[in-house]
């Protein structure tokens, strides 16, 4: 089962990911600030993030920057409610994989989950 992590701070984002998540066979962790952001990724090694840039404690971006200076870091797409010209580049050069605005469509997330992921497997084979 793919293990994503959710990183939002908004109850009802969190809530309505995640169970839709759930529901689409997906093991989802959650994480409500930027340093659990960090904490979860060393603890439950997930598959995959789905990063808000808008976070408490340590914003999206500064968790973004830090686990790309890992070996081997997990694939980031950026959710975002930031939608201005310029904003998609900013989150990849930042060290996202991929970049969704918000509000959520939740079938092109999911596209976007699966083109990820299958990256990141064609990258590791």
């Amino acid at each position: 089962m793919t293990k994503l992590l959710l990183v939002e701070d908004h109850e009802e984002l969190w809530d309505f990911l995640s169970r839709r998540l759930r529901r689409r066979g997906f093991d989802v962790v959650l994480a409500h600030n930027g340093q659990q952001a960090l904490e979860k990724v060393a603890s439950d090694e997930p598959d995959l993030m789905l990063l808000d840039m808008d976070l408490p404690i340590m914003d999206g971006w500064t968790v973004a920057k830090t686990l790309r200076t890992q070996s081997n870091a997990i694939p980031i797409i950026a959710l975002t409610a930031h939608a201005m010209s310029g904003d998609r580049t900013k989150a990849l050069a930042a060290g996202c994989d991929e970049y969704h605005s918000k509000p959520v469509d939740f079938d092109l997330l999911l596209t976007q989950v699966d083109e990820v992921l299958l990256r990141r497997e064609e990258k590791d084979a």
